[in-house]
């Protein structure tokens, strides 16, 4: 959450802290994005974040395995032609 101002001249934001204003940040075609979002879309948006981040440490780990496997196998294939 953050704080912003309207701009108008009035308003009580011009004074003081500011409205309250929800954004989701994110890169896209390699820039980062910022989209304000409603106040009632912030939990869902939470929980999508939650599960992207879980699917990609999930990746991280397969991805790490199959370059252990790919060390694993080289080590194996120096011994054979010992």
């Amino acid at each position: 959450m953050s704080r912003t101002r309207c701009g108008k001249p009035t308003c009580h934001c011009a004074q003081g802290e500011g409205h309250e204003a929800w954004t989701f940040t994110f890169m896209s075609h390699g820039k980062q994005r910022v989209e304000r979002i409603p106040r009632d879309w912030v939990e869902e948006v939470r929980q999508r974040v939650k599960a992207g981040r879980e699917f990609q440490d999930a990746v991280r780990e397969v991805l790490t395995a199959n370059a252990e496997l790919l060390i694993l196998s080289r080590k194996q294939e120096r011994k054979r032609r010992r």
